[in-house]
């Protein structure tokens, strides 16, 4: 379901540089209030934009269009496939950003974790209390509890695991295979680890531009200067093969930073098998390699 929801499964592009298209970020939000109000009606209390549309530093080239919406309790049985359809309508619009849409979605009740259901995941949970714009109904957030510290490393520690380690993997050797996958998921790829490690440090979202930021004054940190090529990238395309260069002396460095650093909170937590899991990927890593992680 949540799958269907997001849009992290779309990174596949036909060429480098992606086409842009007529329609802007503020478009693709009007869709969605529209398709779901058509679709819950007065359910609806609030959509907000999430992520850079909230926050700064959109980007029509790589950025997703991320969208909270808010619904009356209680979760209906119906919801789930109800907000499917929306992001699935909005999608079929056509152009590359309505393509791009993530829907995230709760009631008061579930986004307090006293109702299961609905998809609004602590690091998206704390984008909508810190950032989030309203753009229609009425603001609810001042009811609504942010998630802890210890909520927010192990959920981007699973995130991670799911989403990111078998293409890291394949491609710490082979980094002509993000080159394949087009720029916005090199970008992604190369900026989530310092925006994780962001968050896991301070509690607050890792918008791209702070965790960047956060990344180049850590004494000794690899791949800086990736990371900063990554966060310029997602407005001043390069060409591929300054990418690929630049991807090939940074990239496994700065995942192994990364890794090592969240086994070591993983493990201060008690989360003794998610800090195993992210010790087997560091491994999987650095088949290969000479050297050994620092820390």
């Amino acid at each position: 379901m949540d799958q269907r929801l997001g849009s992290l499964g779309a990174h596949i592009d036909q060429e480098w540089t992606p086409s842009i298209g007529s329609a802007s970020g503020e478009d693709v939000l009007r869709d969605v209030v529209r398709v779901t109000s058509d679709s819950l009606g007065d359910r609806l209390i609030a959509a907000y934009a999430l992520g850079s549309l909230a926050h700064g530093g959109f980007s029509p080239l790589v950025s997703d269009v991320d969208v909270g919406l808010i619904l009356t309790d209680p979760i209906q049985e119906s919801d789930a496939d109800s907000l499917v359809g929306v992001a699935e309508n909005v999608r079929s619009i056509g152009s590359p950003l309505h393509a791009r849409v993530s829907v995230f979605w709760c009631t008061a009740e579930s986004f307090a974790g006293r109702a299961a259901g609905g998809r609004f995941p602590p690091l998206d949970r704390l984008c909508l209390l810190e950032h989030g714009r309203l753009v229609c109904g009425n603001d609810v957030r001042s009811g609504l509890t942010p998630p802890s510290q210890t909520e927010l490393l192990i959920a981007g520690a699973r995130f991670a695991l799911e989403a990111l380690a078998d293409d890291v993997v394949a491609c710490a050797r082979q980094p002509d295979r993000l080159i394949e996958g087009g720029m916005r998921w090199t970008t992604k790829i190369a900026l989530f680890p310092v925006r994780f490690l962001f968050t896991a440090e301070t509690a607050r979202e890792g918008t791209n531009d702070a965790a960047v930021q956060h990344y180049s004054e850590l004494s000794g940190a690899p791949g800086t200067a990736l990371v900063r090529a990554a966060f310029d990238w997602r407005r001043n395309p390069p060409s591929a093969e300054h990418a690929l260069a630049m991807l090939t002396d940074d990239f496994v460095p700065l995942y192994v930073y990364y890794l090592t650093d969240h086994i070591r909170r993983l493990e201060s937590i008690g989360e003794s098998e998610l800090a195993g899991a992210f010790s087997d990927w560091r491994s999987r890593l650095l088949v290969g390699t000479s050297g050994a992680p620092t820390g």
